[in-house]
């Protein structure tokens, strides 16, 4: 019985942080990946919704605080705003890593990225679990990125 019930959190958390099908979220080996990256994809052509994201060098606090209550709500049970992994990779220096077009494309667009971006297929090999799509609005997603941004040192 004491096997048990840790089997069953994990079976459950795997559940919990599934895709939208809700089957498992389980990582597939190289071997039986189906489906190769997209040849064509250029991350550099600004694919996706978001081609050109305006910040500014100051931050917006009031949008700084609104994305704090999404990563709150959807994002803090799986990230943590040092560089530590727990589900998904730790948020410390992410805006200094990738272009806010891309962060804003990930986070809105997740099962799209994570099938044509190189950098989003790369972080999956490490995390082995699909982020799920959190159905964020765009006010929602600009607002987490200006939170990614204060938890960047950006002032």
């Amino acid at each position: 019985m004491k096997r048990i019930i840790p089997a069953l959190i994990i079976i459950s958390a795997m559940y919990a942080c599934g895709n939208q099908n809700g089957s498992p979220a389980v990582a597939k080996s190289s071997e039986e990946k189906t489906e190769p990256a997209n040849p064509s994809y250029d991350p550099n052509r600004g694919e996706g919704k978001f081609k050109n994201v305006e910040v500014s060098g100051k931050l917006d606090a009031a949008m700084a605080e609104g994305g704090s209550k999404v990563f709150a709500v959807k994002c803090g049970a799986c990230h943590k705003t040092t560089n530590e992994k727990l589900v998904g990779p730790g948020w410390k220096g992410v805006t200094e890593r990738h272009s806010a077009p891309w962060i804003m494309n990930f986070i809105t667009n997740t099962d799209e990225m994570l099938t044509k971006d190189p950098k989003a297929q790369a972080q999956l090999e490490i995390c082995l679990v699909r982020m799920p799509n959190q159905n964020l609005s765009d006010g929602d997603a600009r607002n987490l990125l200006e939170f990614m941004r204060k938890n960047d040192g950006v002032k």
